[in-house]
């Protein structure tokens, strides 16, 4: 009898997998470095238009008129309304918001009327025109009124120096605003901004012969 095929099979070792090699040092130090770098490199980019574009700017005021709707001297006693109208622009791209504002008067350096502004916001860009009219307090001249030329049309240009001679009385305007302008929704820039006027009254009449600011 013969014998049949004898059938014999062998199964191939099995092929583990590779473990991915976990990365080395330099690679992650090399990763933190372009992370760094490209991080540095976006402050820069905003700083750079912060200060280009967003930079907070102070608003800018410009006293336009003053006037006196109303004067009187009894007995060596001033009294008198002052009004001043003045221009505010605002060069931010932002809001100012003024919270703390006013306008006071000075006699020989002594404050005779104040009057505060009420809080308010002029848009980015924009000019905001204020009038502020008070009464002042009567308050005694100092001094014999002042005789020497004068500007008669009161437009301020020239001041003290122009076309007639009267007496005259010098005071003293300060208007002051403060508040803030926010940039982007982040950052605050607190301001403070104010300009002082000389005024050159005419004791007659209370006229308003010229102003300087």
């Amino acid at each position: 009898m013969a014998d049949g095929p004898i059938i014999t099979s062998t199964t191939a070792p099995t092929a583990r997998p590779k473990r991915p090699r976990p990365p080395s040092g330099r690679t992650n130090l090399a990763s933190c470095v372009v992370a760094t770098i490209f991080l540095i490199f976006i402050i820069i980019v905003i700083l750079i238009v912060y200060y280009t574009v967003f930079k907070p700017q102070d608003p800018k005021i410009a006293v336009n008129a003053v006037q006196l709707p109303s004067f009187s001297v009894i007995n060596g006693t001033v009294n008198f309304t002052f009004a001043q109208y003045a221009s505010v622009r605002n060069p931010n791209r932002a809001a100012f918001s003024h919270y703390d504002s006013s306008l006071q008067i000075l006699y020989y350096g002594s404050q005779v009327g104040f009057m505060f502004i009420p809080a308010g916001q002029i848009d980015a860009g924009r000019t905001q025109y204020m009038a502020a009219t008070f009464s002042v307090q009567s308050f005694p001249l100092s001094a014999p009124p002042n005789m020497g030329p004068t500007l008669a049309n009161g437009d301020g240009v020239g001041f003290n120096f122009g076309l007639r001679v009267q007496p005259t009385m010098e005071i003293e305007s300060k208007l002051e605003m403060a508040g803030r302008v926010r940039v982007l929704h982040f950052f605050s820039h607190e301001v403070k901004v104010r300009t002082g006027c000389r005024v050159a009254i005419a004791v007659s009449d209370g006229s308003v012969l010229g102003f300087h600011c």
